[in-house]
């Protein structure tokens, strides 16, 4: 037999409470008031078109392909439409202030950290044999098997074996020192002598190099990355005062 339940504001900070999630709310509240003030500081204004733009991204991301999905989007997340055009507002904003304060510091910062970005189109086979691993490593040296056969026998993970170990381009600063040191003085293509790991021995093949370019995209991802650095510093430094008890 079904029950009608009453869910009230109080239930919720309750409930926000007793999952221990008040420590990550606080800081989403600070958040969106440093943001807040700091545009109004900086003085950024928003065009209609740049919140429609915005607005319809939101939709695009959450497979709102009509009216009605996203009405029943809004509803299922207790938002008015209100509070939609006012997460709409805070992201335009939001990027627009990142815009403001580090598009001028974009290109030193790339420069200065310019090996991070650097890429290596590789493939991995990982094994907890370390002798096993050198023994096919100096199989495939000698021409009595292929990297893309190891792989295959050798990797226990569905998807990734399909692949034979492909793992696309991987940036420096996603791998480990370890295997970072010798992977990008390797000069490709080429198997690389098993690397020791606390993971296991990994049997590489490097097959290419990529040397990074600040175009758009990574140009945009820095200035992400730098104004959510700020951001989390401010927030660290913001004292709070709750008028809520415990």
């Amino acid at each position: 037999m079904s029950q009608s339940i009453t869910i009230n504001s109080e239930d919720i900070l309750n409930q926000v409470k007793l999952s221990c999630k008040m420590p990550e709310l606080f800081e989403q509240i600070i958040t969106r008031k440093i943001i807040t003030a700091a545009v109004a500081e900086a003085g950024i204004k928003v065009e209609t078109e740049e919140l429609q733009k915005a607005a319809d991204q939101i939709r695009l991301i959450n497979q709102l392909s009509s009216a009605d999905d996203t009405w029943a989007w809004l509803g299922k997340n207790c938002l008015s439409l209100d509070d939609f055009e006012e997460i709409v507002y805070t992201n335009v904003v939001s990027s627009k202030l990142a815009t403001h304060l580090f598009a001028g510091k974009a290109e030193p910062y790339f420069f200065e950290n310019q090996l991070d970005y650097t890429g290596v189109v590789m493939s991995e086979v990982v094994f907890d044999d370390e002798d096993l691993a050198i023994e096919l490593f100096y199989a495939i040296k000698e021409g009595e098997t292929s990297f893309y056969n190891v792989a295959n026998q050798y990797i226990q993970d569905t998807e990734l074996r399909r692949k034979c170990g492909y793992l696309g381009v991987v940036k420096r600063k996603d791998l480990k020192p370890e295997i970072s040191a010798v992977v990008f003085a390797a000069t490709p293509p080429q198997i690389l002598k098993p690397i020791v790991t606390s993971k296991g021995s990994h049997l590489i093949l490097v097959e290419e190099i990529i040397q990074p370019e600040l175009k758009n995209i990574l140009r945009l991802q820095i200035i992400s990355d730098l104004f959510a650095e700020h951001i989390k510093q401010l927030v660290k430094e913001t004292e709070v005062c709750s008028e809520l008890s415990p």
